[in-house]
């Protein structure tokens, strides 16, 4: 069986979605101020993400769009389609294409990136770390997920399960809001599928419907409170 290839192919520019939140802050003219109330990120963090310095897992993207109350893909520069509502729509992405993200403990890959409004928001990952210390604190995010082991074996940890040996063709569906993570567990390249639900506020733009909204994270009360404080001014 031929081996995956690389997700870090030549030519294949890493994506900079710091400088999109960079870009989308000054369209509004927010302050960093003003992005920290929404996100519940502190300034310094975001300057930092700006410019670059911060790698950013999904669960923090996540964060970010729910609290700029865009869409997931606007971060990779995705924009909005020529004929919004439209059925049959598709994406292609060959071999060496993608959005390229790399962090502590992952290589994250996003296809389909310049989709706005998925309902599904897949992702291949190479799984570098390789112990729950060198993890750290596990990551929540709102909604589901689905992941399917490619390559090689991982652990998944969880913060109510014990630890869980996946190997390739195993996989498990699990509540992506229950602290999770995931560690190699074999030697050579670990490689997943991870199939995530996206957020009800990435939606919005497309259907013109009322967002339904999230509560529990700093993103979403700082955003919901921000629709509040705007839905008085309005009225």
């Amino acid at each position: 069986m031929p081996r995956p290839l690389s997700l870090r192919t030549p030519g294949r520019k890493p994506a900079r979605p710091g400088a999109m939140l960079k870009k989308l802050r000054i369209q509004r003219g927010w302050t960093l101020k003003e992005v920290s109330e929404r996100t519940g990120y502190p300034v310094s963090t975001l300057s930092k993400i700006e410019n670059d310095r911060v790698s950013l897992t999904y669960d923090k993207l996540t964060r970010i769009s729910a609290g700029l109350e865009v869409d997931f893909s606007r971060l990779f520069g995705a924009h909005e389609p020529e004929h919004p509502g439209g059925s049959g729509r598709r994406s292609v992405d060959r071999a060496g294409e993608g959005k390229l993200i790399e962090s502590r403990n992952y290589t994250h890959l996003y296809p389909a990136a310049e989709l706005l409004n998925k309902r599904l928001i897949p992702i291949i990952v190479d799984v570098r770390v390789r112990s729950l210390e060198e993890f750290g604190e596990l990551i929540r995010h709102e909604g589901e997920e689905y992941v399917y082991v490619i390559e090689g074996q991982i652990d998944v940890h969880t913060s109510l399960y014990a630890p869980l040996r996946l190997k390739a063709g195993d996989s498990v569906y699990l509540d992506s809001t229950m602290g999770h993570g995931y560690v190699a567990a074999s030697d050579g390249p670990c490689r997943i599928l991870a199939v995530c639900s996206g957020l009800e506020s990435q939606m919005v733009a497309a259907v013109g419907g009322e967002e339904v909204e999230s509560a529990g994270t700093p993103a979403s009360q700082a955003a919901s409170g921000s629709r509040r404080r705007r839905m008085r001014r309005t009225a």
